[in-house]
């Protein structure tokens, strides 16, 4: 997983994936995991998922060409409230994008230490 900077301000991880490493064939598929993993967190909770590609198709928005599906599952761990700042970085998403033949799924640094090595966790483990 690579740590890297996205205009030059927002810290994102991010991990590609080859599809011959990768445990699932299809974005969606990768969503249904992070799905099951953030079920099956005891603080966790879904939201809802956004196909950024399809919305972004939908109103003749640039998709490069090489990017064939990209959405996101958005969901909130919640440990905390202690002041309104927080309530700004929540929730949380985690984006899965098919390169054809390569998956990259990333995710915004989190504040918190515990939520930031979950998903780590949850991404790494999409490898075979």
């Amino acid at each position: 997983m690579q740590k890297k900077m996205f205009q030059d301000k927002y810290p994102i991880y991010e991990l590609k994936i080859a599809k011959t490493d990768c445990k699932f064939d299809s974005v969606p598929a990768i969503l249904d995991e992070l799905q099951a993993q953030i079920d099956a967190h005891p603080k966790a909770v879904y939201i809802s998922r956004f196909d950024h590609f399809s919305h972004t198709k939908s109103i003749d928005g640039e998709i490069n060409p090489q990017i064939q599906d990209a959405q996101n599952i958005i969901f909130c761990f919640g440990f905390q409230i202690p002041g309104a700042d927080p309530v700004a970085v929540r929730p949380r998403a985690i984006g899965a994008t098919d390169l054809g033949d390569a998956f990259v799924v990333n995710f915004m640094e989190a504040p918190n230490p515990v939520a930031q090595e979950t998903m780590e966790a949850w991404v790494n483990a999409l490898v075979k």
